[in-house]
């Protein structure tokens, strides 16, 4: 299973940009979306290290918040083990 996390792109340099989530940024190779137009303030879904689609802003929204819902269950799970 892999798993890709919604990013905003900050600065581009070629195939190469800085990209950011929840305060971490990362660099990141667009060289997998070569054909695409993107601009700072764009979002994509980056896979180690590759930005490997660009989403809109309201897709980004949703994933983080599935994430936060997982991570809301898993740690409800956890203390309720103990």
């Amino acid at each position: 299973m892999c798993l890709a996390v919604p990013m905003t792109i900050t600065a581009i340099d070629g195939f190469a940009c800085t990209c950011e989530a929840r305060g971490i940024e990362r660099e990141v190779s667009l060289f997998m979306l070569q054909d695409e137009q993107l601009a700072p303030g764009d979002h994509v879904l980056v896979h180690v290290g590759y930005a490997i689609q660009k989403v809109s802003d309201d897709e980004a929204r949703e994933t983080w918040s599935l994430f936060d819902q997982i991570l809301a269950a898993d740690t409800q799970g956890a203390t309720s083990d103990v």
